[in-house]
């Protein structure tokens, strides 16, 4: 089935993205996964080639389009890299903390951040997940109390997506302790702020080259000027921009699973047993055809999402669908290749170990999949 999802100019940035990743991550991805982060300069360099803020008006730097299908190409194109926790940083600054940026900024933060957001000398988190509290936003204990100009700011975060290496990040805290989710507020922490420290990275059974911490704030002192959008409206701005972050999810979701199915086939033409090679056998060929098939589908569901996000049509359910969906087709494609490729399968110098340790996360965060299925069973009426 041929995919109208590309225009040329998608297909374009796709080849120098891929001669990007060729030249500045490949080589280098099994030494950051040891090394348990990226360097900074692989922000700088990606900024460099115009691959961050696509979506930033070209008045301060940026690609000046809004239009997901580049951000979808960036993801399919690490993960057919086989580089995936290389590439996570750079597509949460992209999916998520840029585009918060952009969605509830105002024109003075716009002036301030973007530009340096886009060539990569500021990256990005966002700050929700705490110790004691996961998918139940209304249940964070960070708060952030108004004192004169400032806010002061008193919590810890945990599971931070580009938490060492972050400059801004966009923490979820209570402006109004008395209240649930009404009290949510996003408030933009700097790397120089005082109070403001990291914890330790923390080891993960996969995603080891994307850097991942526990933030502390202590009495942390932040500007007003710091306030994402309207005192208290966090929770909306939340709901407004987590379906692009579960959008994101799922696309790379799609891409691993096909990615994954790609150096099954060729193990499993190369491999023999019995005299024959082992995707030759009715189980193999069965379990391939499931796979491919599953995938066709997941891909030209994804493919209608990232449209109608386009659009502007992309509902909260149809995101928490394709999120957890998809999530879940990636763990099932992982496990299933792993499977095919027998004992080597299991052996870390082979890509398809990695691929099955870091696909477990997808159905973590971003909300969990059991959350997912909250959102999608609640918009049925039951």
């Amino acid at each position: 089935m041929k995919r109208t999802l590309f225009e040329d100019e998608h297909e374009m940035f796709r080849e120098s993205f891929r001669r990007f990743l060729d030249k500045e991550v490949v080589p280098h991805h099994l030494d950051w996964e040891r090394a348990g982060i990226v360097p900074r300069e692989l922000f700088t360099a990606a900024g460099t080639h115009g691959f961050l803020g696509m979506a930033v008006p070209a008045a301060y730097g940026g690609g000046g389009v809004t239009d997901f299908r580049y951000n979808y190409v960036i993801h399919e194109e690490v993960q057919a890299a086989g580089v995936n926790a290389s590439g996570l940083g750079l597509s949460l600054h992209n999916d998520t903390g840029v585009q918060y940026l952009l969605d509830c900024g105002s024109a003075e933060q716009h002036q301030r951040w973007l530009p340096k957001a886009v060539t990569g000398e500021l990256i990005t988190a966002i700050a929700m997940t705490e110790p004691g509290t996961g998918s139940d936003l209304g249940a964070v204990r960070t708060t952030a109390i108004r004192d004169g100009d400032s806010y002061i700011v008193n919590g810890s975060k945990t599971f931070i997506t580009n938490g060492i290496n972050t400059d801004l990040v966009i923490v979820v805290a209570k402006t109004d302790p008395s209240k649930r989710t009404s009290g949510l507020s996003l408030i933009v922490v700097e790397r120089s702020h005082e109070g403001f420290t990291r914890g330790r990275r923390l080891e993960k059974i996969g995603m080891h080259a994307q850097d991942t911490a526990e933030l502390f704030f202590d009495n942390v002192r932040v500007p007003v000027a710091n306030l994402l959008g309207a005192e208290g409206a966090g929770f909306g701005y939340l709901t407004r921009n987590l379906p692009q972050e579960r959008l994101a999810i799922a696309t790379i979701s799609v891409a691993a699973a096909r990615a994954a199915l790609a150096m099954t086939l060729g193990y499993a033409k190369e491999r023999k047993a019995f005299g024959a090679p082992i995707g030759s056998f009715q189980n193999s060929r069965f379990a391939l055809a499931e796979m491919h098939s599953e995938i066709l589908i997941a891909t030209t569901f994804v493919d209608q999402c990232v449209l109608a996000h386009n659009a502007g049509e992309l509902s909260a359910e149809e995101a928490a669908a394709a999120k957890w969906w998809c999530s879940d087709l990636q763990n099932r494609v992982v496990d299933s290749c792993l499977q095919l490729h027998g004992g080597y399968g299991y052996m870390t110098e082979y890509p398809i170990s990695r691929a099955f340790v870091d696909a477990r996360v997808q159905r973590i965060y971003g909300g969990t999949n059991e959350i997912m299925k909250e959102i999608i069973g609640r918009s049925l009426g039951v």
